[in-house]
């Protein structure tokens, strides 16, 4: 269990990061960077250097935490602090965080001087299941998620359950919903072992599980032309209300929050424009809501979400584009959905969290 493979790179699983040592002599990095925001900086760091044996011979770069700091300003600042730092095309750059870190330092990694080299350490359920794996980076424009970013790959992801440690409730809550929708569009089986797991003890195995999942798809399909499109599932509207939130909630969704609602409503589209039963989409229903606060999506909200997703980068010649389950444990892509079903969708979640 300790190796996964993926495109071009090893996806190290609860090695205590013996490999890492390894990858950074053979590079012959002239210069080394852990990027990392405060939070990480505080409880993460830590761990990492004991793993290491009290390693040291880093530069560290720092960044203030949240989604609302993915975005060009902050990438400026630190390709001026790599400047400062006179890191050269033979540095290496250590994304230690969750998925905001390891989107944007594997954008920032990707574009400095046309690509140094990175790896990622996520540090989060989120991160370690979804944001780490697959190649994609990206920043966010005018809140809308990861308008801008590329396909580059990591020299490897290091896995270690043991940060999970670090995190509230909360997080681990969002991290588990990816794990959710991994078991919904792939494997029927997982989504049920899932369902009689505790999300606040996930076993290792079952993270395992999840990151083989995206591993496998992802690996199959690089370049998003095709299958990897499934992992979008619950997305086009998740993504959309997370946006509206951040920007008009004074305490916005997390990730998985906004991905839990966007799965029962596109559960619900699965329902009305694809071949999901009704049993099936009751099952989903109930158990999303069994664990997931639920949220009012405000009805005079409803214009701009349809805005949010009409901005979706997986939109093709105007249309907005779904991935929607055919049944439990499998999904279709390039599903289009009129604008009058997508509005019965939000309030079949409103009526459904009541």
């Amino acid at each position: 269990m300790n190796v996964i493979e993926s495109s071009g790179h090893n996806i190290h699983f609860e090695t205590e990061l013996a490999p890492l040592a390894q990858i950074i002599e053979e590079g012959n990095y002239s210069k080394v960077f852990i990027f990392v925001d405060r939070n990480t900086s505080e409880f993460c760091l830590p761990l990492l250097q004991g793993m290491l044996d009290d390693y040291t011979n880093f530069d560290l770069i720092e960044t203030d935490p949240g989604e609302e700091n993915k975005n060009i300003d902050f990438c400026i600042g630190i390709w001026k602090t790599l400047l400062d730092f006179e890191a050269d095309r033979k540095c290496l750059m250590i994304n230690l965080g969750g998925g905001v870190i390891t989107d944007m330092g594997g954008f920032i990694a990707s574009t400095y001087k046309r690509g140094i080299d990175f790896i990622n350490i996520p540090t989060t359920l989120l991160a370690q299941v979804d944001a780490s794996v697959g190649g994609k980076t990206g920043i966010d424009i005018d809140n809308v998620k990861n308008m801008v970013g590329t396909f580059a790959l990591p020299q490897a992801v290091f896995i270690e359950t043991s940060f999970l440690k670090t995190l509230p409730e909360r997080e681990l809550l969002s991290g588990f919903a990816e794990m959710i929708k991994h078991g919904l569009i792939v494997d029927a089986a997982y989504y049920q072992r899932l369902k009689a797991a505790d999300y606040k003890d996930i076993a290792p195995i079952e993270v395992h599980r999840s990151v083989e999942i995206k591993n496998e798809v992802v690996t199959e399909d690089p370049q998003e032309k095709g299958r990897r499109k499934i992992l979008n599932f619950g997305h086009t509207i998740g993504h959309a209300v997370e946006s509206y939130a951040l920007i008009n909630d004074k305490a916005p969704l997390t990730h998985g929050e906004a991905i839990a609602i966007g799965m029962v409503a596109e559960a619900y589209l699965s329902s009305t424009n694809n071949t999901l039963s009704p049993e099936e989409l009751a099952d989903i229903t109930q158990y999303i809501l069994s664990i997931y606060p639920a949220y009012h999506i405000k009805k005079e909200s409803f214009t701009d979400l349809l805005g949010f997703m009409q901005s979706d980068k997986k939109n093709e010649h105007g249309q907005i584009m779904f991935s929607l389950l055919s049944k439990t444990g499998a999904c279709d892509y390039n599903c289009i959905v009129t604008e009058k079903d997508i509005l019965e969708a939000l309030a079949y979640y409103n009526n459904q969290a009541k």
